[in-house]
């Protein structure tokens, strides 16, 4: 009798801690709504107008970048994709954390910015980083700071892979570039809609 209500107890543990909002590496419970995300999470309200202050990139845009990349998990690494015969180079993507950066473009970030202490598992880092980016992607490819379509797909492809069109054969880049701009769209017009985030 004691085991089981002990086994009862500790599986309860283990399934409110799987949920638990308080987990900064837990995704938020309402993806689609940015006043429901910025309540949850008031850091990353802080941490998102930061960056669009320090890099002129809107708010939105960064939300929609790392909804799409991460849906807001810390520590997510993408699939295995070369087990499954998609990467012919056999070499593993090291994308990690909430924006997915790769180690090579983080690096770059750290070195440009400053900030050794930067960590892809960290919002308020992860933030920045698509801030910087995106701000880059503004200068080298002249695209504006509300046209999210075409910075998903520099930020995917790269500012080089974007001026060559690298993303013009995958329908499947362009649809999730679409899917990021309705995202942002979406967000603009709820963080505009919401007095206690204006």
């Amino acid at each position: 009798m004691y085991l089981t209500r002990l086994a009862a107890l500790l599986l309860a543990a283990a399934v409110g801690s799987c949920g638990s909002s308080s987990d900064p590496g837990g995704a938020p419970r309402a993806q689609d709504d940015a006043c429901a995300i910025f309540a949850e999470r008031p850091g990353w309200q802080e941490a998102t107008r930061a960056a669009a202050l320090r890099w002129g990139v809107p708010v939105e845009l960064q939300l929609a970048i790392i909804w799409r990349e991460s849906s807001f998990r810390a520590a997510v690494r993408p699939p295995n994709t070369y087990a499954m015969g998609v990467i012919p180079t056999g070499r593993p993507s090291t994308a990690f954390g909430y924006a997915q950066a790769i180690d090579g473009t983080w690096e770059w970030y750290v070195r440009e910015t400053g900030n050794r202490d930067a960590d892809r598992t960290d919002f308020a880092d992860a933030a920045d980083f698509v801030g910087w980016y995106a701000s880059r992607t503004m200068k080298v490819n002249e695209i504006g700071p509300f046209d999210a379509y075409n910075h998903y797909l520099a930020y995917h492809e790269g500012h080089t892979g974007f001026r060559k069109g690298t993303w013009r054969d995958k329908a499947w880049l362009q649809d999730a570039a679409r899917a990021v701009a309705a995202q942002a769209a979406r967000y603009r017009g709820q963080i505009t809609a919401c007095p206690e985030l204006t």
